[in-house]
């Protein structure tokens, strides 16, 4: 997460791709000016080549530029590199040094200082100032790129406080861009000696770069840091780096580091309307991200503080459309309200990042997923959504590729490797979900297992997983507070019924569930729920209602976009077609009946279970598997309890219904 060398390096293939060009030197002082001017205003290079547009567009040099509108640019981008690479010093600050003359005459300042910056070999002190006032500007109205370009050139010839005043808007353009290692190195150089302003303005900004660059929140004693003066400026600068360590923490679960921000924020010796403006949306939405319902709704201003708050909040309350349309007002208002948390910052990619990872969430709990992957893809190209929520972007990006793909995809596996070393991501459900849509639900149940068994990490902002199988395995996740709409919620508690009823409970709160499953507006969500339906009857062999409820999850999983997931019921149907009209028993008619058991039986009680099914007595078990009797007896009488049976007969007749309908 650092920006490209600029100029960029001429490599051999570039160098090859122009070999033997040959170029008059009018020529290439005119590319040269090209390649190294801000913007792409023809004007100034007119005036500095002497040529009209017409006559230079019908030269030799015509060919390799493009010309329209009052613009021009490089046909092939690599002969800018070309052309810098193969112009020495003295020829590049000549050509500076003339541009600089032309944007001064013309009244543009900054192109005038930016010239004169790059045509000084010594360096040159007084174009600073304005370089840098322009940065400021720039990166206010989210134009981050180029004010990075201006704020690295100015720090480079400023000196004195003039130089960290540079260096503090470099790393907030940085920042502002997704360039989290240059980042905190331009804001860690104000450390420890630089101008107070600027160290205090610079601390919440390193907090966010360093947690970004290794994936946990730095420690720091904001106490020792506090402002030596009573600024106002100062010490909103500091209520801001605790109120963005809090929020980080928040994002990462470390509840008590939180908690430990917050009081440091109340700390904060601010105005009492200014305190709470900041303090108030940061504590709702720090505990709103660890899966506090019970919160104060708070209104808040801005994109992060406002807009992004209340749109979870719809999300969390079950008003998923509301949330989305909080968002989709923010994003079309003319000037953004000014946000306390990052105030000058409201179109910076960060910010919108975080924006874009909360609209893909609030379609994912709507059961959207094919437009929900559409849309991360789309932002995944402009902002950096691998950052927000500790790789929440990264979560989804790879659990939407699966669902629609059935495979992770080229997006998904490039944002997985820009994680920052220190964030994880649970890729043991990922692996499940593959192999479950993929028919290997040996494969699944075993990788769901260990899941369970290393404590199912689940992220605190609830996204679609396998509970599916954790269920049928009987080894329920430990449960987690998450956000999560109320919907999600009841499809859960749906799913867990339908999976932990016995032959009783099922006869009686049969018709209970199936009309539960039809107030679920998720598409997504019920096709899950009709899909553990069809389960449940195929295993008791009721044929007909299992390719009912199968149906209805193919077709509700087209509806949301999931197409991996419909391609998966297909091919149940399929497999259900198949056994009912074949007459031919398959080579192995108990393996499915084995895959279908390992989800609810210990390893050493399938292998017992199977045996018995085969009609071998405990006596020849026990020597089989080198065991007592009395402990196959045990072995037995928990097969029988879990699949709710009372004899080796039931046993068996289940083992068979269940290789034919599975």
């Amino acid at each position: 997460m650092s920006a490209l060398p600029s100029p960029l390096p001429l490599v051999p293939a570039i160098a090859r791709r122009f070999d033997g060009l040959d170029l008059d030197e009018r020529d290439r002082l005119l590319l040269l000016a090209v390649a190294v001017c801000l913007d792409d205003a023809l004007d100034p290079l007119i005036e500095f080549d002497g040529r009209s547009a017409v006559e230079i567009a019908g030269g030799p040099v015509g060919e390799r530029l493009t010309l329209h509108a009052g613009r021009v640019r490089f046909v092939d981008a690599r002969l800018a590199i070309w052309v810098r690479a193969t112009t020495c010093a003295a020829g590049t600050a000549g050509v500076h040094t003339r541009l600089s003359v032309i944007f001064d005459r013309c009244g543009d300042q900054v192109g005038a200082d930016w010239h004169r910056a790059r045509a000084s070999l010594e360096g040159s002190p007084e174009t600073a100032p304005e370089l840098t006032r322009i940065a400021r500007r720039l990166v206010t109205a989210g134009h981050a790129d180029r004010a990075l370009v201006l704020a690295r050139e100015a720090a480079e010839h400023a000196t004195g406080p003039e130089r960290d005043e540079a260096r503090l808007i470099a790393g907030s353009s940085s920042l502002s861009a997704g360039l989290m290692a240059d980042a905190a190195a331009w804001l860690g150089s104000l450390y420890p000696r630089g101008v107070e302003r600027c160290r205090l303005e610079a601390l919440g900004g390193l907090f966010v770069a360093q947690a970004f660059t290794s994936g946990v929140v730095p420690h720091a004693d904001l106490r020792t840091m506090r402002p030596r003066t009573g600024e106002r400026d100062d010490w909103r600068s500091w209520a801001r780096a605790a109120a963005f360590a809090a929020f980080l923490c928040a994002e990462r679960g470390e509840r008590r580091e939180m908690r430990a921000w917050l009081d440091a924020l109340r700390d904060a010796a601010m105005p009492a309307g200014a305190e709470r403006e900041l303090r108030d949306p940061i504590v709702a939405l720090s505990w709103l991200i660890l899966g506090e319902r019970d919160i104060e709704q708070v209104a808040g201003r801005g994109p992060l503080t406002g807009g992004m708050l209340e749109a979870l909040q719809a999300g969390m309350d079950g008003d998923i459309d509301r949330g989305l349309q909080l968002l989709a007002e923010d994003d079309t208002a003319v000037a953004p309200e000014t946000d306390p948390l990052v105030p000058g910052y409201e179109r910076s990619p960060v910010v919108r990042a975080y924006r874009a990872v909360v609209e893909v969430l609030l379609l994912v709990w709507r059961g959207d997923i094919g437009l929900a992957r559409a849309r991360l893809v789309h932002a995944a190209l402009a902002f950096p959504v691998a950052l927000p929520f500790a790789g929440l972007g990264v979560v989804l990006a790879r659990r939407l590729d699966l669902a629609v793909l059935g495979e992770l995809g080229p997006f998904a596996r490039a944002l997985t490797t820009s994680l920052p070393v220190g964030v994880r991501i649970d890729v043991l459900v990922d692996r499940a979900i593959r192999s479950f849509l993929a028919g290997e639900f040996d494969d699944a149940a075993c990788t769901i297992r260990l899941w369970v068994d290393l404590g199912s990490p689940q992220t605190a902002i609830a996204v679609p997983g396998l509970d599916e199988l954790a269920l049928l395995a009987g080894d329920r996740p430990d449960p987690v507070v998450q956000i999560e709409p109320p919907e999600m919620a009841r499809a859960e508690r749906l799913r867990t019924r339908i999976a932990t009823a016995d032959d009783r409970q099922w006869r009686s709160e049969r018709e209970e569930v199936d009309e539960a499953a039809r107030t679920l507006h998720s598409p997504f969500a019920r096709a899950r729920v009709e899909s553990m339906l069809g389960t449940r009857h195929a295993i008791r062999d009721d044929h007909v209602a299992a390719r009912i409820h199968f149906q209805y999850a193919e077709r509700l999983f087209e509806l949301s976009g999931a197409t991996a997931w419909a391609r998966a019921i297909r091919n149940r149907l399929d497999r259900l077609d198949a056994r009912e009209g074949s007459v031919v028993p398959a080579a192995d008619p108990l393996s499915v009946c084995r895959r279908a058991w390992s989800f609810s039986l210990t390893a050493r009680e399938l292998e017992v279970a199977m045996r018995a099914v085969n009609g071998a007595g405990n006596r020849d078990i026990a020597g089989a598997l080198h065991l007592s009797v009395r402990t196959v007896e045990v072995h037995l009488g928990r097969v029988f309890t879990k699949l709710d049976v009372r004899s080796r007969v039931e046993l068996t007749v289940l083992a068979h219904h269940t290789a034919r309908h599975l």
